[in-house]
């Protein structure tokens, strides 16, 4: 176990030039892929280069790239140096992959816990360099509703005013659509094969509407009634390694607002967000506190604390560890 004093688990930051648009193949994510990216990837780190990646994964050529597109975007994968001083880089399970869907005390790895499922969207849009659009449109989208064509014009706004390189529109406007049904249900057909039947599972988390106007869409924004405390914990222990640098206190504006906070990722109303951040005390066992100061709510830090604990604590407390 690493040093929670030293690291988060991810190194997420605002200021990042990497971006990436393309790579799932106009396909969102399926049921089983993470499962499939993460063991068959911890048999052979080349399972996606391997001519016989479609058999092994059962699924056709261009699902293969998508699957690990999305095992990347998740970071239920990560790419390392082959060899030390090398630029060569290969594949294998992330820390957090591994732990949910390796060994006989898998986490979770068919995705039954529903904690499990705001956990791999709190890592998807928080990853700004492998699903830009994707931490754009949760961390950077303001207004109430929008429509995929608005979304596409904002998105170019906030790349041009970063210098960040802009894509293609079609580019763009396939990546807008994947991520709409990411989150909403496609449209059934007839024609379908049963691997392109499946909705994505983050659907479940209802997080993302059509709206009253054709064409448009709105975030559920509430009191998120399913979403487990301990991965909103783990969460917010992520935004405060890495975005507090070492501060002892944290506003409620910046837990309910700033890019990459669990109040803005989760899209949870100011409300909810008091009543859960009144509730980390008795979790934290004392590390944090919530409170109000001469006008000012802010969480108190008395402790550092480690975000993998607070998952394996989650996972601990369910019947998907043996």
């Amino acid at each position: 176990m690493y040093d929670s004093r030293q690291r988060s688990l991810f190194d997420i930051s605002v200021d990042s030039h990497r971006t990436t648009f393309s790579g799932h193949e106009s396909f969102p994510l399926r049921y089983t892929w993470l499962y499939k990216g993460v063991t068959n990837c911890s048999k052979n780190p080349e399972v996606f280069n391997q001519e016989d990646a479609i058999a092994v994964l059962g699924v056709g050529k261009n699902m293969v790239r998508s699957i690990r597109y999305w095992c990347l975007a998740t970071r239920m994968l990560e790419e390392v140096a082959s060899q030390k001083n090398s630029r060569a880089k290969h594949l294998q399970p992330s820390e957090i992959g591994s732990a949910i869907f390796l060994g006989k005390k898998a986490w979770d790895p068919y995705l039954e816990d529903i904690g499990t499922l705001w956990l791999i969207h709190y890592l998807l849009v928080t990853n700004s360099e492998r699903a830009t659009t994707w931490f754009f449109a949760f961390n950077h989208v303001h207004y109430a509703e929008f429509s995929k064509n608005s979304l596409e014009n904002a998105l170019v706004d906030f790349l041009s005013s970063r210098k960040l390189s802009v894509p293609s529109r079609n580019t763009l406007k396939r990546d807008i659509d994947v991520l709409v049904r990411t989150y909403i249900p496609g449209k059934t057909s007839g024609k379908l094969s049963i691997e392109d039947a499946y909705d994505c599972p983050l659907i479940e988390l209802d997080l993302l509407r059509p709206s009253y106007e054709e064409g448009t869409y709105s975030f559920s924004r509430g009191n998120q009634e399913n979403l487990p405390n301990s991965i909103f914990a783990f969460a917010l222990a992520e935004f405060i390694k890495n975005q507090a640098q070492g501060r002892k206190t944290v506003t409620f504006d910046e837990i309910a607002y700033a890019p990459y906070s669990p109040g803005k990722v989760f899209k949870l109303n100011e409300v909810s967000l008091s009543e859960r951040l009144e509730e980390m005390g008795e979790l934290t066992r004392g590390a944090w506190a919530y409170g109000e100061t001469a006008g000012l709510k802010q969480l108190y830090i008395n402790d550092d604390l480690d975000p993998f604990a607070l998952l394996e604590a989650h996972y601990l407390q369910t019947a998907h560890v043996g």
